[in-house]
């Protein structure tokens, strides 16, 4: 038969197969993680594992292959005297026990054959003398008031800030076998490290109640040959000298709140910093409130003074503010004071305003759904604007200023945030309502834009908002929720999340009334159009324009309290503010010829029907019952 030849030829590729599979340990895919495969048959452990059935050779698929331990019974790796063995996943190293080291300076070997493990022994201690001398004199020079009274006139503190972190950094490295050294005097305070090989993790060092954290490769700096180190000092009375009133943003008062800290590296100053170093301040007076800024000490050409650049508020609580900063310099944080305090009577208006401002939006509310002979496009619009105000309103009297919780606060001031510019887009669609009304009242083509508003109102209304909302709490959630009040935080700019919107619509809305009142004034005229349509479309504009003024006058005063005329310009924005919902009701519904008609209709005929229960209970035939 023909196909009896081909029977060497397929036993030869069947060998040669087995062979290449033996080569290449194996092409099965079916080994577990940690093991390859041998003759396309069978699996075996890597070196360094054990099958947990303690077979070399499987095929069950589900086998798994643990880290065999050298370090304990049976294996015992023995690693010679002053070391000791150290398991790895695969494997394991020798190093040296503390206080021991390879003469060799390398971290680990393979077996005690390489042991080589010395006691450490400083060679010298002139670099924790020089420390300890060096603080003793800056605290000499720090306590001494002649002298302090003398370098408030000289304009060199950067030079002394600078000079102390030198000289700090040389005395670190000096010892670099002392890793760790710490001075704590009354005024100042010092803590150093000492890095002699590659890390990945951060440098945490503190004084005085005060701490930073830097990235371990930031100090290494890569090209430095040899060893690096970190100084971190704390100074308890350098405030005396550069005190708040060198900060360049004098439109603010500001105190000093925290003692001043230095940070630096060395021998190699590193500018840039591949990680933000965190900052952890103690307040000098507990449980502010006030504004707080992160700052830096900066020396121009035009000076030298308090600086906000690079630097950002991480976090506030009673004791502690933490700050990040993209370079290393000396750092402190300024709080502003506090131009007021809380005014009761505002604080009454602002509760009995919006208490009553609450029952306005809800009789509103109620008004735009019951009554079927006001029911159109334009009423649409303003439920979904008494509804946004009402939810508004009632949030920001129930939660304001519960700030207790971080996590709720930032919900409440992104809610808030939703629900005012959800507000103001309803707006902003009244005023196009409007325009477009006006626009078409020629052909009194009424029907389309009816079709266009219902398709477009609820997409806008409500999908703007929640995009500038996502955008904003995506970009910058910290700073939703400030240390009092449940609202947008005024660092990085970030109100104008809230007041850009605001006032492109207010620009916007602004137009879109121009051009009606152009319509009005030049068209209007030489219609054929019934006067009351005119009528209509006059009363309209001006309830929109009054309510545009209304609430968009609200903010705008909110905006203006600054300087002498502030609390003026509070009074006004709380009162203005808090009847946002009678105006609603009055404009909409109690000035409506329709809704008044509607009105007098229900009274009507609760009173005929009251007359009618008492004539039927003592009318003329009714007859009294009879006493048994």
């Amino acid at each position: 038969m023909r196909g009896l030849p081909l029977l060497p030829g397929l036993c030869f590729l069947l060998s040669l197969s087995g062979v290449m599979a033996q080569q290449t340990k194996g092409t099965c895919t079916h080994c577990p993680q940690n093991a390859f495969c041998v003759n396309a048959t069978h699996c075996t452990c890597n070196h360094g594992y054990n099958s947990e059935s303690g077979k070399k050779y499987f095929r069950f698929r589900f086998e798994r292959c643990e880290d065999i331990d050298e370090c304990k019974p049976p294996i015992s790796i023995y690693c010679g005297v002053n070391a000791e063995c150290q398991n790895i996943k695969g494997g394991f190293y020798c190093h040296c026990i503390a206080g021991y080291k390879l003469l060799s300076g390398k971290p680990q070997f393979k077996d005690s054959n390489e042991n080589t493990c010395k006691k450490i022994t400083p060679k010298t201690t002139n670099g924790t003398k020089e420390m300890q001398q060096f603080i003793e004199t800056i605290e000499s020079f720090l306590t001494n008031k002649t002298v302090l009274k003398d370098t408030r006139n000289i304009t060199t503190v950067t030079d002394f800030l600078q000079d102390v972190e030198s000289k700090v950094l040389n005395a670190a490295l000096k010892a670099p076998d002392q890793e760790t050294q710490k001075v704590q005097k009354s005024t100042v305070a010092v803590e150093t490290r000492v890095v002699t090989d590659n890390c990945s993790k951060g440098v945490f060092l503190n004084a005085q109640m005060n701490s930073m954290e830097i990235h371990c490769k930031d100090v290494i700096q890569g090209d430095i040959q040899g060893s690096s180190a970190v100084a971190f000092v704390s100074y308890s009375s350098l405030g005396n000298i550069i005190n708040a009133t060198s900060f360049e943003e004098m439109t603010e008062k500001v105190y000093l709140n925290s003692q001043v800290v230095s940070a630096a590296i060395g021998p190699k100053k590193n500018t840039s910093l591949s990680q933000p170093v965190i900052l952890s301040f103690q307040h000098m007076k507990v449980n502010p409130r006030n504004k707080i800024f992160c700052v830096y000490w900066k020396s121009t050409n035009e000076g030298e003074r308090w600086s906000k650049d690079g630097c950002a508020l991480i976090q506030v609580n009673k004791t502690h503010t933490i700050c990040s900063s993209t370079h290393l310099s000396s750092f402190a944080v300024l709080m502003a004071f506090q131009d007021q305090e809380e005014d009761p009577a505002l604080t009454v208006i602002t509760y009995v305003g919006l208490s009553f401002s609450l029952l306005c939006l809800f009789l509103a509310a109620l008004t735009f759904l019951l009554c079927k002979a006001i029911q159109n496009t334009s009423t649409s619009l303003h439920l979904q604007l008494s509804l946004c105000l009402f939810l508004a309103h009632l949030l920001f009297l129930t939660a304001i200023d519960r700030t207790e919780n971080k996590v709720l606060c930032a919900i409440i001031a992104g809610a808030l945030h939703y629900l005012y510019l959800a507000s103001f887009t309803w707006m902003l669609l009244e005023g196009l309502h409007l325009f477009l009304t006006a626009r078409n009242l020629t052909v009194v083509n009424y029907s389309s834009i009816n079709k266009f508003m219902k398709w477009l109102m609820f997409p806008v209304g409500y999908g703007v908002p929640a995009v500038i909302v996502a955008i904003s709490a995506a970009s910058r959630p910290h700073l939703y929720g400030t240390p009092d009040r449940c609202w947008l935080h005024l660092d990085q700019k970030f109100i104008w999340a809230f007041l850009g919107p605001v006032c492109a619509i207010f620009c916007v809305n602004f137009v879109f009334f121009l051009m009606v009142f152009w319509i009005l004034k030049r068209k209007l005229s030489s219609l054929n159009s019934e006067v009351s349509t005119i009528r209509n479309i006059k009363m309209l504009t001006v309830k929109a324009t009054a309510q545009f003024f209304i609430l968009g006058c609200t903010w705008c005063l909110g905006i203006l309290q600054v300087g002498p005329a502030a609390r003026v310009m509070a009074y006004l924005f709380t009162i203005i503010n808090s009847l946002q919902g009678f105006f609603i009701f009055l404009v909409y519904c109690l000035l409506s010829q329709q809704v008044q008609k509607w009105f007098g209709e229900i009274i009507k005929s609760k009173s005929e029907s009251e007359i009618y229960t008492l004539s039927s209970r003592f009318g003329p035939d009714s007859k009294p019952s009879e006493v048994k």
